[in-house]
């Protein structure tokens, strides 16, 4: 039985692979801001839950209502540029560096199965992003006169 490696698969199919993997992660991070925004206890709720469950750690209250109030805001925002392939680049950049403020905090507070499942959209986030030159139809390419590489 011959194994097929990532390499010999047809460009379309790796296009296409692509892209999905873009659109559900970005169809997550919408979800989770959007939630966090319009559902629930709103935007306030989820910032003063936030300050609740951080209360056991070292960092000051008022930079955890900071960041509560913020990471939902940061989240829709990278959904929305994900599903809508506008500045890729930046979005992924951004999401990779949420991570990396969200995974300060729950090292703080020593939740690892939380850090684990953000080890995972980290894996995911740098996958798209390092990806994302041969994969990635921008707005622009769309829109311009020359035509696109056949996949």
């Amino acid at each position: 039985m011959t194994e097929v490696l990532p390499e010999a698969l047809p460009t379309r199919e790796r296009h296409h692979a692509y892209l999905l993997l873009r659109l559900i992660t970005g169809l997550d991070f919408f979800l989770h801001g959007f939630s966090r925004i319009f559902t629930g206890t709103h935007l306030s709720g989820f910032a003063q839950g936030m300050v609740k469950s951080m209360a056991a750690t070292p960092l000051p209250p008022s930079l955890t209502l900071t960041t509560g109030y913020l990471i939902p805001c940061v989240e829709l925002l990278i959904g929305t540029l994900l599903l809508l392939g506008l500045f890729t680049r930046a979005a992924l950049t951004l999401a990779l560096l949420l991570i990396f403020v969200l995974m300060f905090g729950i090292g703080l507070k020593q939740d690892w199965n939380v850090a684990s499942q953000q080890l995972l959209y980290a894996l995911v986030l740098a996958i798209l992003l390092f990806a994302r030159n041969p994969y990635d139809l921008s707005w622009p390419k769309l829109f311009s006169r020359q035509p696109l590489a056949k996949a």
